[in-house]
């Protein structure tokens, strides 16, 4: 073959031709995170578990409260003992396509009668609301204290950064506890006026979820702020900060024109791979019945309910176990999916 058909055979090679279009880093990006099948199997889950929260009301059969006292600590796939109006009343399959699932336990009864399939699906809003709240709360209050910190230097950023070192060095856990102690104190000593008066209202609205979103989210945005901070320190000193200052910019126009939007990226990859630490929190706490308020349906207190009939009821702890199990391991595969994407060092890596 000529040296001229060799070229025109090259020039004319799909992959040339997509590599000469050129494409930007975000979609390279993207591409890189779709190669990945363990992350993109991670990301299908998670949507799978925001439709189930969302739509809970449709893919249970009764309410997470709903009680059947003819049956406790029912089998999976056991019959569901009701009255013919009981199952009009209550049952959200009724008089549809899925009215099988009236008269069945798809995944067994807790002991209290509840139906532990409606409870699983409704435990999923308290763990998506832990994960959402808690990472937003990190961001915000991590973002900005780290690029305040980092931006100023000097004495105010040794003073900010000795506060943060100083509540890095407390343990977490043993607060976060004491702080939920405290709340529930409250709570229940009956306070109804003043700020903690409509604190304790909203968190009774909220099923107990409020005084969770203050503890997990008191002391966890530190290591936000140092990540945060290391971040500015470096881009503050690039050219384009320095061009931005040369032609008058000020302080503000900087760091929300130049700094955040270049340290937000890596941020975000971070603080996706800290959500499965906050859904666990959460389960830690509702399993030591510091979490939300019964009746209200989390993976933690399930499992604290049915681990002391492990041998008998097997099936009380499995279920909540195995979707929180792997709802943690799909939100970690998928920041690992975000990091190896967004990292060029990693790219191209076999995976």
């Amino acid at each position: 073959m000529t040296p001229e058909k060799q070229l025109e055979q090259l020039v004319n090679n799909d992959n040339v031709k997509e590599y000469g279009k050129g494409r930007s880093p975000a979609q390279d990006a993207l591409r890189e995170f779709r190669r990945n099948k363990i992350a993109v199997a991670g990301v299908i889950f998670i949507v799978i578990v925001i439709l189930a929260a969302t739509f809970a009301p449709l893919l249970s059969p009764y309410e997470f409260a709903q009680q059947n006292t003819f049956n406790n600590r029912a089998k999976p796939l056991t019959g569901y003992d009701i009255t013919t109006d009981y199952a009009e009343e209550n049952c959200h399959w009724y008089n549809t396509p899925l009215e099988w699932g009236c008269t069945l336990f798809i995944a067994g009864s807790d002991t209290l009668g509840r139906d532990l399939w409606s409870r699983m699906i409704y435990g999923t809003r308290v763990s998506l609301a832990i994960a959402l709240v808690a990472s937003s709360v990190s961001i915000v209050i991590g973002l900005t204290y780290g690029t305040i910190s980092g931006f100023a230097g000097g004495r105010v950023d040794n003073m900010m950064m000795r506060v943060v070192d100083f509540l890095w060095a407390v343990p977490q856990l043993p607060i976060i506890v004491m702080m939920t102690v405290y709340f529930k104190a409250l709570a229940r000593r009956g306070v109804t006026t003043g700020l903690m008066g409509t604190v304790i209202f909203l968190n009774k609205s909220t099923g107990g979820l409020l005084f969770v979103f203050v503890a997990v989210g008191a002391l966890n945005w530190l290591g936000m702020a140092r990540q945060a901070r290391g971040q500015v320190l470096s881009f503050k000193e690039k050219e384009f900060v320095e061009a931005a200052r040369a032609i008058g910019a000020k302080d503000g126009h900087i760091i929300t024109k130049h700094l955040i939007p270049n340290v937000i990226g890596p941020l975000l990859i971070i603080e996706s791979m800290a959500i499965p630490g906050y859904i666990f929190l959460e389960a830690i706490l509702s399993f030591i019945g510091l979490g939300v308020d019964p009746p209200t349906p989390s993976w933690g207190a399930m499992i604290n309910d049915g681990y002391a009939t492990l041998r008998s009821n097997p099936h009380l702890v499995l279920f909540p176990g195995v979707a929180l199990t792997t709802l943690t391991l799909a939100f970690n595969f998928m920041g690992d999916g975000l990091r190896d994407a967004f990292d060029a060092r990693l790219r191209g890596r076999k995976l």
